[in-house]
């Protein structure tokens, strides 16, 4: 995946169980490819909810004292990738919230497309806000008094928001997940033995964004939290509760999980990631052959399918781009000159492997094309004689308003150029295939109404309310919010303490 789009967030939320905020820690630690910015991890004991928060990667935030300090049997995590809200210190999730109803941690992954708009009114009626993100909007639903009357409170909020949201909640002695109605975003529910530790429960239990964090803890799955769906966890166990009927229900899951976010040893919307990025190499083969001695992969996005476009072209696979992993993946940088900087730094040719042959390189999805056209001139001056690109996905020619960082129309290679051969032209390729839509729904197991492919065919699930734009809440002026915010209803918890009654 080039340089120039970004994920959205990592959730991972764990339930009576020893030393759970290590286990959050590898938690984050396998999650950590949705999200570089930031890392947060908040724990409850039954009586105090402890927070550590910081700015990078999980490993840099988090030292094994400071884990060992976050004393607790639940926690909650967080690692991000700025969707809605820049890349700053007081948009660190998740978010402590006292309120009347007490302390609550809230984690987002998702983009809610109408979070302008329900700020602007709640800023109206003297609502302070402390950070910059659309998450912060469902703290604000929650606390105000009219909302906390209604029957089921939180389920009252979730319909008042709309988009793409994936949350986890963390109170004092439950944990609660929730996905939206069209399950935009995967949120899996996994069971872990737990030693007892609260009541007569003997074993925890798991909610986070992919099944790989649950491998990662030793956990086992028990199935995908549904859209629509409330699961709470608490000393009684697991209870499920929808905030729509069933007829609301509309899912429309990311494709682009599939074809790049998710791990390829997760499973997400009910199929094994590995598989399907198997199949779309594979339909891409007969979809788009190429008179070639060799496929190679940009890695590590394009690798496994280009292994099922090689197995079905019949050509040998070789590695003839080698990717400095100590580069961090470069697509999480938010701002143009930190992409290329670490662009520059990531890739090299294997000479031996390319030197005078015609070469397939498969990657899984082109969008500015910057990386590619750059390259392109590395391969050719690798000895490469031919280079055909073979893009695991259809042409991107629309925005994404459900938690991918894309970049503006005007800034997506196949919107500008309009046609595939002034495309090659401008990469330096000797010819481009995409895949096609129906290939790559072709992959997947279930119904293809299931799934969201706006960013390609420009059908949008939820219409946006807001004009939708990263940093469209940036203007927050958080120090002088700060100074303001002993005038409000909460105080969110923005650094590292304890809190407790």
């Amino acid at each position: 995946m080039e340089e120039s789009v970004g994920h959205h967030c990592g959730l991972f939320g764990i339930y009576n169980v020893p030393n759970a905020a290590t286990k959050t820690y590898l938690g984050l630690f396998a999650l950590q490819h949705r999200g570089q910015e930031s890392a947060g991890i908040v724990v409850s004991d039954g009586r105090k909810i402890r927070s550590k928060k910081g700015m990078g990667l999980v490993t840099e935030v988090f030292t094994k004292r400071e884990l060992e300090e976050l004393e607790g049997h639940s926690a909650l995590g967080h690692v991000r990738y700025s969707t809605a809200g820049s890349s700053r210190p007081q948009n660190i999730q998740p978010m402590v919230v006292d309120y009347s109803n007490g302390l609550v941690a809230v984690a987002h992954n998702g983009t809610l497309v109408n979070a302008r708009t329900l700020r602007d009114e709640y800023e109206a009626y003297g609502s302070i806000f402390q950070t910059s993100t659309d998450s912060e909007i469902i703290v604000h639903l929650m606390a105000r008094p009219e909302h906390q009357g209604k029957k089921d409170h939180l389920a009252h909020c979730f319909k008042l928001i709309k988009g793409a949201f994936s949350f986890l909640f963390l109170t004092k002695d439950k944990l609660i997940g929730a996905r939206d109605p069209q399950g935009f975003r995967p949120l899996m529910l996994g069971r872990i033995a737990a030693e007892g530790q609260l009541g007569t429960i003997g074993e925890g239990y798991v909610l986070c964004s992919e099944t790989c964090a649950l491998d990662q803890v030793g956990a086992e799955l028990i199935r995908e939290v549904e859209p629509g769906e409330i699961v709470t966890i608490d000393a009684d166990g697991v209870h499920s509760s929808f905030f729509v009927s069933r007829r609301e229900v509309k899912p429309s899951h990311c494709m682009f999980e599939h074809v790049y976010f998710a791990r390829p040893d997760s499973m997400v919307f009910g199929d094994n990631v590995y598989q399907v990025r198997i199949r779309l190499g594979e339909r891409l083969a007969l979809e788009k052959p190429a008179d070639a001695d060799i496929v190679c992969a940009v890695p590590d996005s394009g690798n496994v399918g280009a292994i099922g476009y090689a197995r079905r072209a019949g050509l040998p696979f070789e590695m003839g781009l080698i990717r400095n992993h100590y580069v961090g993946r470069s697509f999480i940088k938010p701002y143009q000159e930190e992409r290329e900087n670490v662009v520059a730094m990531k890739f090299n040719v294997v000479r031996s492997a390319i030197q005078g042959k015609r070469i397939v390189v498969v990657e899984d999805s082109l969008i500015r094309g910057t990386t590619f056209r750059r390259l392109a001139k590395v391969l050719r001056a690798g000895g490469a004689a031919e280079v055909h690109l073979r893009i695991t996905c259809p042409p991107t020619l629309h925005a994404c308003y459900y938690g991918i960082d894309f970049p503006s129309r005007e800034e997506l290679v196949a919107a500008r150029l309009k046609s595939i051969p002034a495309i090659e032209e401008w990469l330096g390729v000797d010819s481009l295939g995409y895949l096609s839509v129906e290939g790559l729904l072709a992959a997947v197991s279930k119904p293809a109404a299931h799934y969201c492919t706006a960013c390609w065919t420009g059908r949008y699930p939820v219409a946006p309310v807001d004009a939708m734009d990263k940093y469209s809440m940036d203007q927050v002026d958080a120090p002088a919010q700060e100074a303001r915010a002993s005038n409000t209803k909460f105080a969110m918890n923005r650094g590292n303490q304890d809190q407790g009654t």
